[in-house]
């Protein structure tokens, strides 16, 4: 049976720390040695351990709610400084973080790395109920809703349920008549963000000579969702 794994691609065992799956248990095993390893500083709280001693201070802001990192435009602050930098780039527009594969460039390097399983087709993060794999933690945990039938997001005006809060806010615009997602080439505004990213790839597509072929092609073949307020 373990062997068996090999061929059919089957991941069963998975991590409980950061959701990498392996085909036998031993690789899991192995695995879990990196995020112990190594790690002599132990937060006095909760007893973490840590290999840094940076990474253990902004641990311990967790427990104190202290959030020493403010910005100064929008007054949003952070436990950690990387997360205050990179939460700057939404301001300043810059994007640091260039795919080596189709050069689409990002303001966050967890976006690159996201981006990059498109190229590699990897999706690490399995539901234990169904098997189906994600390449988003918060993917699986979204997914799960169909499962337990749970959704928490409830609309105040109308009192239609959803199991995600992006589907609650998208929902919303209904509502309110909000076009929220603006063409930065153009002056048209959409609802929802598929529809900003259609009109983008197949009308600026040639002006954003960085745009990913397997996302473009990927976009075209999704129907723009009707807008709720027509």
């Amino acid at each position: 049976m373990l062997h068996m794994s090999s061929h059919s691609g089957e991941k069963p065992h998975v991590c409980d720390t950061c959701g990498k799956s392996f085909t036998i248990k031993p690789y899991l095993t192995s695995h879990m040695r990196t995020h112990t390893e190594g790690k002599s500083l132990v937060c006095n709280l909760c007893n973490k351990s840590f290999k840094a001693k940076q990474s253990l201070m902004s641990h311990i802001f967790n427990h104190t709610g202290e959030k020493p990192y403010a910005c100064d435009i929008c007054g949003r602050s952070f436990t950690r400084k990387k997360w205050f930098v990179a939460h700057m780039h939404i301001h300043t527009g810059e994007k640091p973080h260039v795919c080596d594969v189709c050069n689409k460039p990002f303001g966050f390097k967890q976006s690159l790395v996201y981006h990059k399983k498109i190229h590699s087709g990897e999706k690490p993060y399995l539901c234990d109920v169904c098997g189906k794999p994600f390449r988003k933690k918060m993917h699986v945990v979204n997914h799960m809703c169909i499962h337990t039938g749970i959704k928490p997001y409830v609309c105040h005006v109308c009192n239609k349920t959803f199991s995600r809060m992006h589907s609650l806010k998208r929902h919303m615009c209904s509502h309110t008549g909000e076009r929220p997602y603006a063409c930065k080439l153009c002056d048209e505004t959409f609802t929802y963000k598929r529809q900003l990213e259609t009109h983008e790839h197949r009308k600026h597509a040639k002006e954003k000579p960085y745009l990913c072929d397997i996302e473009l092609k990927f976009t075209e073949m999704k129907e723009p969702e009707k807008n709720l307020s027509s």
